[in-house]
């Protein structure tokens, strides 16, 4: 994918508000089924927003939500400034990929951007070959663009399909599972890009199962489970409130476990030799003076800091899946 920068012109028309998102008591029922259930999503403009869940979550019927492919049940929601009646307004200053990418299997990509351009009344024929070209660069398809689309592969078509998202000035990208089929060095080039969107300016609120590339990108996050929104904010606050592990190695571990519990260290536990437990307002130097106070020997001690994922378990009780 080439580094060349890529300069799409300001939008027009558009009012910038603190949010680019905003949901209020948002909620979906299929049936008997509360897919999302009452949420109050906040993305504010120039972030780059992590919408994480685990499968089933809800996250990708909220996104077809904001986007108007699907009615809320219940609920309010805020587009770029335009709300659930005028949704339409909002729409083409929007860059969306949802679910995956559908183009013609026996056009070229460069064809099928074509012809997602010429679907576009808002855009200038006489520059179409112009952001066709530019968009199929940013995205490294360039010297593939006359191979028709069925012999792309998955990666290749996910890349199209941000390509398409791309061919004129967006305000907001939503992109869902971006990097889905896309090799290491492919995932890497689309988080650049997507920090590269956001330097310019745009806010993108990108949905995927990659929580170390989020964290790497993202300024902010939410996590669905069970239809609901159990958190939200920027990245250190939904992390910060996970609590610091501690690791002790010592001969003497069962002693030691006895110390960190006198200290107010909860879930003390002595796996494999090793002292384990959750720091909550304790100081570590106090762990190893302490210790230290009592004759033991401390041959290591770590402070483990915890990760986006770490946060997501604590958070939602499982695991992460690939899709929500």
């Amino acid at each position: 994918m080439t580094s060349a920068p890529y300069r799409p012109g300001p939008v027009s028309g558009g009012t910038r508000t603190a949010s680019a998102v905003t949901t209020r008591n948002l909620s979906k029922r299929f049936g008997q089924q509360l897919a999302v259930n009452g949420i109050d999503l906040d993305v504010p403009t120039g972030a780059v927003y992590g919408f994480l869940g685990p499968n089933g979550s809800g996250k990708t019927t909220t996104i077809r939500m904001l986007l108007g492919l699907i009615t809320p049940t219940a609920g309010e929601l805020s587009l770029l400034g335009a709300d659930r009646d005028r949704l339409a307004d909002a729409l083409p200053r929007v860059g969306a990929l949802v679910e995956g990418p559908a183009f013609h299997l026996y056009l070229s990509g460069r064809a099928n951007l074509e012809r997602l351009d010429a679907a576009d009344r808002r855009a200038d024929p006489r520059t179409s070959a112009a952001r066709v070209d530019a968009a199929l660069d940013r995205v490294g398809l360039l010297p593939a663009a006359t191979k028709r689309y069925r012999a792309y592969s998955l990666g290749m078509r996910q890349r199209l399909a941000i390509a398409g998202a791309l061919l004129t000035p967006k305000e907001l990208l939503v992109l869902d599972e971006p990097t889905n089929g896309l090799d290491p060095q492919g995932t890497r080039e689309v988080r650049h890009l997507v920090a590269d969107l956001a330097d310019e300016g745009r806010t993108v609120l990108v949905s995927s199962h990659l929580l170390s590339e989020i964290e790497q990108v993202c300024t902010h996050v939410g996590v669905m489970h069970v239809g609901r929104l159990v958190a939200q904010g920027p990245v250190a606050s939904v992390v910060g409130g996970v609590r610091r592990r501690v690791r002790l190695e010592t001969d003497q571990p069962r002693a030691a476990a006895g110390v960190l519990r006198q200290l107010g260290v909860q879930g003390v536990c002595v796996e494999q030799g090793v002292v384990l437990g959750d720091l909550a307002e304790v100081a570590p130097e106090k762990v190893v003076a302490a210790c230290v106070h009592q004759g033991l020997a401390v041959t290591g001690f770590q402070v483990v800091t915890p990760s986006l994922e770490d946060a997501f378990v604590a958070l939602t009780g499982e695991g992460f899946d690939v899709s929500g």
